[in-house]
């Protein structure tokens, strides 16, 4: 696969932030043993791949804003493009030595997400996608899964932590569609699940209460791979209202109404 200028830009860029993180994964087992544990210690490491993300991005490209998990927002000269980046998805995973973590860059232009990249260091799993240009999995080009029974389909869904999300409501919507479905999967990483929708890994996945960054690259990846996504409403505000849904065109359509449902009963 040939990349764009743009996407060199952003692979460069993951790639340097991801030898600390390899590094500091390495450590993480070593830690686990310790009094203090290894908490401290992974957040230093998301701030340094974060800061590591933002320096080489601004080199290529000066002007454009920046919108990161650790350091917020930076508007830029530019005000029609911004960077939506997470340097370490899959923190808690990351923390207990998990292999599924990721970094996510998005970049928006005018507000649309144009391109994505997730890319897991600990498997070396690099998923990238233009707008109108398609979506890969290093270099294989990625369609999202044809199975249309959502009695066939394996799910991923978000669990939410205690004190943040609406419990009762996730309980609601598990058990609407736990029953309906071959197999449900959590695991950790909001931007790794939405690329495996991308590689047709998962069949469908949703997820509240997510940030831009948890999102933004992923979704691309989804629709570049022939899938769709939305909002739990149905909608386009995925950013702005903090939840999605994706899958197949079956899948979401299916998927969408059994949530919708879980949400009337």
């Amino acid at each position: 696969m040939v990349q764009s200028a743009l996407l060199n830009v952003m692979v460069r860029a993951a790639h340097k932030a991801a030898r600390g993180l390899k590094r500091d994964f390495g450590e993480v087992e070593r830690l686990q043993v310790s009094l203090k544990g290894p908490g401290n210690f992974v957040t230093a490491a998301d701030r340094r791949a974060e800061e590591i993300l933002r320096t080489e991005l601004a080199k290529a490209r000066p002007g454009y804003g920046f919108l990161g998990e650790e350091g917020g927002r930076t508007e830029g000269t530019d005000k029609t493009h911004c960077w939506i980046v997470d340097p370490l998805d899959g923190t808690t995973n990351f923390l207990h030595g998990i292999p599924q973590f990721a970094i996510s860059i998005a970049l928006a232009r005018d507000g649309t997400i144009v391109a994505g990249l997730v890319y897991n260091p600990a498997t070396d799993e690099l998923y990238t996608g233009e707008r109108g240009k398609g979506a890969f999995m290093n270099d294989r080009r990625l369609r999202v899964a044809a199975r249309r029974q959502i009695g066939d389909a394996v799910l991923a869904c978000g669990l939410p932590h205690h004190g943040r999300g609406d419990l009762t409501q996730f309980r609601n919507e598990i058990a609407a569609v736990q029953s309906q479905v071959c197999g449900l999967r959590r695991f950790g990483s909001a931007t790794l699940d939405l690329a495996w929708v991308a590689a047709g890994r998962f069949d469908g996945y949703w997820e509240r209460n997510l940030s831009p960054w948890d999102m933004a690259a992923g979704l691309l990846l989804v629709r570049e791979a022939g899938g769709f996504v939305t909002d739990l409403d149905g909608g386009e505000a995925m950013l702005e209202k903090g939840h999605i849904i994706a899958g197949n065109e079956s899948m979401h359509g299916g998927l969408l109404e059994l949530l919708k449902g879980a949400a009337i009963g």
